[in-house]
């Protein structure tokens, strides 16, 4: 029987029954280890013999490929594929896919979300209170407050048609311009330009090809005094030292972020500064966005199978 390696936690921990049509064509299923991101070592050990794979956000190593001795597809259930080496899986003839739109409304949401958590210190309130406390931190309105959003794909046009909505204007950046319906006030700009003038910078886009961060020292250093910076996307559009920095100067008045290098974060990494509102990668973790972006992966990879059997 062929075989596919199933890899994301959220389908490996409670396998859902949109991966049922992947058995009804007679394929065997392999899972990771239960809602536990798989490192090389486990991947290089579960991938030889596997046909297809349903893969997640784990790094994949040119080792783990090399070990990949029947591999054809690749599909993911998002639309993130920083994480898999493309240049050597086109080398191998390894077709790649995504689930594109599957996760943009539970991203878009939990970004929103962060967005209210860190206007009005939610965390630290609920903290303060459970430690026998009564904190009253005086908050921030986003009416009438200007959100930067960096990227402008499907994600990041729900963000801003969000924020509009709460009479926020919002100023974008974004190289392909697409349209963007909002309900108030909205402008294109530079990144540099968003830094500046944006009280609350979320970012929406993938990490740039030369790997370099886009949030570096430079562009915290021009931001307004007590901005917010929300990372629903890649640990590496982020400069963590400089974050720190920005958060110690008070520069930034926090940095909201579901993504890390390193998941999960390590003992004193920058997601455990007091300013830091941190999540467990789980933005597309809803029951909507896992059920979409599972069928639509499934869909994706029975597809490209049976056109390398044709």
């Amino acid at each position: 029987m062929k075989r596919i390696l199933v890899t994301p936690r959220s389908l490996s921990l409670a396998p859902p029954p949109e991966l049922e049509p992947l058995r009804q064509a007679g394929f065997e299923l392999v899972f990771s280890t239960p809602g536990r991101m798989p490192d090389e070592a486990e991947l290089i050990d579960l991938v030889p013999g596997c046909v297809g794979w349903l893969a997640g956000v784990e790094p994949v190593s040119g080792k783990v490929i090399a070990a990949a001795d029947s591999l054809r597809a690749i599909s993911r259930n998002g639309t993130g594929i920083d994480n898999l080496p493309l240049s050597l899986l086109e080398g191998r003839g390894i077709r790649v896919l995504k689930a594109e739109g599957a996760n943009a409304v539970g991203v878009a949401e939990l970004a929103v979300g962060l967005i209210l958590a860190a206007l009005r210190h939610i965390p630290t309130e609920t903290a303060g209170i459970r430690a026998g406390g009564w904190p009253r931190s005086r908050g921030k309105e986003i009416a009438e407050r200007s959100v930067g959003i960096i990227g402008c794909g499907a994600i990041g046009k729900r963000v801003a048609r969000a924020v509009s909505a709460m009479r926020a204007s919002v100023i974008a950046h974004d190289p392909f311009r697409p349209n963007v319906e909002v309900y108030g006030p909205f402008k294109w700009g530079s990144l540099d330009e968003v830094f500046a003038e944006a009280d609350i910078v979320s970012l929406h886009c993938p990490a740039p090809a030369d790997g370099r961060p886009i949030v570096d020292a430079a562009r915290l250093a021009a931001v307004p005094p007590h901005a917010i910076l929300i990372n629903t996307a890649r640990a590496t559009l982020v400069d963590e030292e400089a974050v720190r920095a920005a958060l110690d100067e008070g520069r930034l008045q926090a940095y909201a972020t579901d993504v890390f290098v390193e998941e999960p974060p390590a003992a004193g990494s920058l997601a455990s500064h007091p300013r830091v509102i941190a999540t467990s990668h789980i933005g597309g973790l809803t029951d909507e966005s896992v059920s979409k972006a599972t069928a639509i992966a499934v869909a994706n990879l029975l597809s490209a199978l049976e056109e390398e059997s044709a």
